[in-house]
């Protein structure tokens, strides 16, 4: 079958030592593209942030971080629902599998 594709951006416990062994086990499965460091606008996972944040997570005032969890699950959840959604956050950085 084919392989999952993990996008990573540049964060340094990505690219820790533990990390890179660990991968290193895993490319039966897995494919990692990593991204240029300090460049979100390719990052589809900005995109997803920026959709709950104006819905979910909009106006949000918990008095508990559960209620921060729960929020952002609902908005999880609803994305991943929606494949032309979630396809339109990778759209947006100009990149392609």
């Amino acid at each position: 079958g084919e392989k999952l594709i993990l996008i990573w951006d540049g964060l340094m416990a990505h690219r820790s030592k533990a990390m890179t062994a660990w991968l290193a086990t895993q490319r039966d499965w897995l494919h990692v593209e990593r991204l240029p460091a300090y460049a979100p606008e390719l990052n589809p996972i900005e995109q997803v942030w920026g959709n709950m944040k104006s819905t979910e997570l909009a106006n949000l005032c918990p008095d508990i971080l559960d209620e921060v969890r729960i929020a952002t699950e609902t908005g999880l959840a609803r994305i991943g629902s929606n494949y032309d959604l979630c396809h339109s956050f990778l759209d947006h950085t100009g990149l392609s599998l």
